[in-house]
């Protein structure tokens, strides 16, 4: 099959990239001619001026004649687009369309049905948008980087574009990760019957062997990772096994002051992906506060990988991905003294610990090996391909 991958590279790092990477890699391995159409917003301020954004959020014309040009030479079977904001924008579907091709859409965040993709705002769980024409609360709140203007621009190109009926005839089928969030974008109009459920994979890493009792933080220091939650659950339960964080971002400062400040946390930056690895591999459990209802975090699947359980939020996707007390225990989303309940359960009961490990390693086999996830992935690209052929 003749796959053709399509992504807008947000500044920085992002999950996303490496999951459009990835999934290029393992359809080559498998035997799949494979290519990739990537932007990145680096390019705005540099090669695009930032005054035509608004307008190529919208429509790229750019983009869509680079791309018709890249269909025409490439004649793919499939288009698979992981993100479109700003530079690829939706034009990209009408040009697939053009072509006769069927068209793909991994649905990393909820940004079809709000401004910010995440549902969240000041802290805490919001759907104010969700369901609406136009996203108008995150207007008032200005919710998408704390500005109106802007807010309106992520708002007016999703509502354009459902007016227009880009969402709904020109992408042939929908990936999300995991049921929650086929629901939430049901709710939010997109058709029940394009949407299939697959997870992301990872490669196996091997079973570790917990050597060193500490407890695991690995992701974004960022507020929506909740990483002040597990903080103040050490800080005020006076837990006795060692929390070590890892990763980078905007509240880094701010953790690393905690950190120094508490003779049992340890800030440790970010660290390349074998350390990652073989931190987790040693760990005793991973510790997973977000407080948003996140897509499917890769930190979860790696710590699947090497029998690692666990201690996450009961909401969102962390809600069905960690099984209570087969993979790992939940806590009440946003209460440290509850996450410190489920630490202390987990300290004191090494046998369910254990349990919980070969819980987790078990879920990985089944669910999240490259096997099952291409088995999943072909199914869907033979269905969209069918689908674009009868209409």
């Amino acid at each position: 099959m003749r796959v053709l991958i399509a992504h807008n590279k947000y500044r920085g790092t992002g999950g996303e990239l490496v999951i459009a990477q990835t999934q290029a890699e393992l359809l080559r391995r498998k035997g799949n001619d494979v290519d990739v159409f990537f932007r990145s917003n680096d390019e705005i301020g540099e090669d695009v001026s930032e005054v035509s954004v608004p307008f190529r959020a919208f429509w790229a014309q750019d983009t869509a004649t680079e791309f018709s040009k890249v269909v025409e030479e490439f004649q793919p079977d499939v288009l698979h687009v992981h993100n479109t904001w700003v530079l690829i924008s939706p034009a990209i579907y009408w040009v697939a369309k053009e072509h006769d091709i069927a068209v793909v859409q991994t649905l990393h965040n909820y940004r079809l049905m709000c401004p910010m993709g995440r549902f969240l705002r000041n802290g805490e769980v919001c759907e104010k948008c969700l369901g609406k024409s136009f996203a108008y609360p995150g207007v008032v709140h200005q919710c998408y980087r704390n500005s109106r203007p802007q807010t309106a621009l992520a708002g007016g190109v999703v509502s354009a574009h459902w007016a227009v009926g880009t969402w709904k005839t020109k992408v042939d089928r929908y990936i999300v990760n995991t049921e929650f969030a086929r629901g939430k974008f049901i709710e939010g109009g997109l058709p029940e019957q394009k949407i299939a459920v697959k997870p992301n994979f990872v490669e196996d890493r091997g079973v570790g062997e917990e050597d060193n009792k500490f407890a695991l933080f690995v992701g974004r220091i960022s507020e929506e990772k909740g990483l002040d939650i597990a903080i103040q659950a050490w800080r005020d339960a006076k837990i006795s096994i060692p929390l070590r964080i890892v990763g980078d971002g905007p509240m880094e400062n701010e953790v690393s002051d905690s950190a120094s400040s508490l003779r049992n946390v340890e800030y440790l930056g970010r660290q390349s992906r074998e350390e990652v690895v073989r931190l987790m591999k040693r760990a005793s459990f991973l510790v997973f506060p977000s407080i948003w209802y996140e897509g499917m975090p890769m930190t979860i699947l790696e710590a699947f990988s090497v029998g690692l359980p666990v201690v996450a939020s009961d909401l969102g996707a962390m809600s069905t991905l960690v099984e209570h007390e087969r993979t790992g225990l939940h806590f009440e989303p946003g209460n440290p003294s509850d996450l410190a309940t489920q630490v202390r359960r987990v300290i004191e009961n090494p046998d369910e610990l254990q349990s919980m490990s070969e819980g987790a390693r078990r879920e990985y086999e089944l669910h999240y090996t490259p096997e099952s996830n291409y088995d999943q992935l072909m199914q869907i690209y033979e269905e969209a391909i069918e689908s674009t052929a009868t209409s």
